[in-house]
């Protein structure tokens, strides 16, 4: 079992394997600028949002920034489960790197940056209202400014159509009324996720259909801007097993090659992302993968050699780990590394009776199949009725936790879903290590184990094995937590030696 080798798509021998991440980097949008890659992916309610990755060859990535530290808005100090930060789109555009994204509930925002690896301002709300989504921008050669974008329907009214609208030339604000720009409903039902390119004076629009797990990707082009678009399917699942291949952009190499970076959804493991190989074809549209259908294993594109690498995931908290993220905006203080050298110091914060409610969980998303994740615990700082543990998140969760109760610490495990939280088992211990283990039983299933060890040699199995699932619109994220039962807010746990190694 190795740390640093968790999921590794190239091979060494100058071909890599799909999917290039296997990990849950949902609607993923990439940019080239000079030698470097940029991607970002939707985060839904987590913070801090909008994942910004780099990579000099498409196939290692690593996990370099953020481009919004917490949602800007209030009712995200509690988990709002599924909302949030949809489907972005990342540009350059004269010195300015732009993540656009959609708010299903709010409106269409800009978040923009001189330097992708730096700190980006504030967001900027570009067009106010429910059902706008999937927004990319798009800056012509006549100077003009528009976002293309897509619609909710559970927020709407409908869906299977694409908008537009004028922007400012700095990409801040709306400057004329949003219309619909192509309809899809009678050969592309729920197009969506939209991404603006020209070429050769074409207009293309690239642009998922048919739904999350079954659907295609739909090229449209016109000479046009605005319209009227010719449609082709480019992308199909064909007789491969990369079930709706679609959703995300075409890149071009420093050496002219060019590139389609889509996801996949693989339920609990969320949705990963393949690279697939793209031409353009005498009559000017563009194909993915082998005639139309998503390569398994492929020649890595003409780039210099990377170096191979894997996802961070363990932390010896020596500094808090970019993979780490919340369940929603938290409080002031709610996780430091500060106070106890190689120690995560979580505070427990009255802020929901469930797990679910929490928005000071700390979360990261799988980054491989099957692995454990093995944590130290030292929950002596704890206050009367606070827990202090170990997560799964899913569609419905798990955990195994201490809680500090009048007779001392207490062992429990349990479970939990949108609406009620179950303890299963529960004993007096002074347990020190936590283990979850992960075990793949199918492309998109895993059956998961709790233990616990004195020692952290010796691990005994702590509640029922359990089946996770992935939730709502996210994969399954391990998950440390610290949480009060009462009103009590001064406990704390301190966490050491996050391990995760593959099995």
């Amino acid at each position: 079992m190795k740390t640093d080798r968790l999921w590794l798509s190239d091979q060494g021998d100058g071909t890599y394997v799909n999917p290039v991440l296997h990990c849950d980097y949902s609607d993923p949008d990439v940019i080239r600028v000079g030698d470097t890659y940029y991607l970002t992916a939707s985060s839904f309610n987590y913070v801090p949002g909008l994942p910004i990755l780099t990579s000099r060859d498409l196939v290692n990535w690593t996990l370099s920034n953020y481009a919004l530290e917490e949602i800007p808005l209030p009712r995200y100090r509690v988990p709002q489960h599924a909302q949030g930060v949809w489907a972005p789109s990342l540009r350059y555009h004269e010195g300015w790197f732009y993540v656009f994204f959609g708010m299903p509930d709010e409106g269409i925002f800009c978040v923009r940056a001189r330097n992708a690896l730096g700190k980006w301002e504030k967001p900027v709300c570009v067009l106010p209202g429910k059902g706008l989504i999937d927004p990319c921008p798009f800056w012509d050669d006549d100077g003009s400014a528009w976002v293309v974008h897509g619609y909710a329907r559970s927020r709407i009214g409908f869906k299977s159509a694409l908008g537009i609208f004028p922007m400012s030339p700095d990409g801040t604000k709306a400057i004329g009324e949003d219309h619909i720009l192509y309809d899809g409903r009678a050969t592309q039902p729920t197009i969506e996720g939209p991404k603006a390119y020209k070429r050769e004076g074409w207009y293309y629009i690239f642009a998922p259909a048919g739904g999350v797990e079954h659907g295609w990707q739909t090229v449209l082009r016109s000479r046009r801007l605005l319209g009227p678009f010719e449609e082709r399917v480019t992308l199909r699942q064909g007789d491969t097993p990369v079930n709706g291949p679609h959703q995300g952009a075409w890149v071009e190499t420093q050496r002219g090659e060019s590139w389609f970076l889509h996801f996949q959804s693989l339920g609990l493991y969320g949705r990963v992302l393949h690279l697939q190989p793209m031409r353009w074809l005498e009559d000017g549209w563009p194909e993915m993968g082998a005639g139309g259908q998503p390569c398994l294993r492929h020649a890595k594109p003409s780039l210099p050699t990377s170096p191979m690498r894997s996802l961070q995931a363990s932390d010896d908290f020596s500094r808090l780990g970019l993979q780490w993220q919340f369940m929603g905006n938290p409080p002031p203080g709610a996780a430091t590394v500060a106070q106890r050298p190689g120690w995560l110091r979580l505070r427990a914060f009255p802020t929901g009776e469930t797990l679910w409610q929490c928005p000071q969980v700390l979360s990261q998303k799988l980054v491989c199949p099957s692995f454990s994740a093995t944590v130290r615990v030292d929950a002596g700082g704890l206050a009367l009725s606070q827990r202090a543990g170990l997560a799964l998140l899913g569609d419905g969760y798990a955990f195994v936790c201490l809680e500090r109760r009048e007779d001392g610490l207490w062992l429990l495990s349990g479970s939990g879903d949108a609406d009620q939280e179950r303890v299963t088992s529960c004993q007096e211990t002074p347990v020190q290590w936590l283990r979850l283990t992960v075990n793949q039983t199918g492309l998109n299933t895993a059956l998961a184990q709790f233990s616990m060890s004195m020692d952290g040699v010796r691990f005994a199995q702590v509640g029922p094995v359990y089946a996770p699932g992935r939730h709502t619109w996210v994969g399954a994220r391990t998950a440390l937590f610290c949480m009060s039962l009462a009103q009590e807010n001064e406990g704390y746990a301190d966490f050491a030696d996050f391990r995760v190694e593959a099995l």
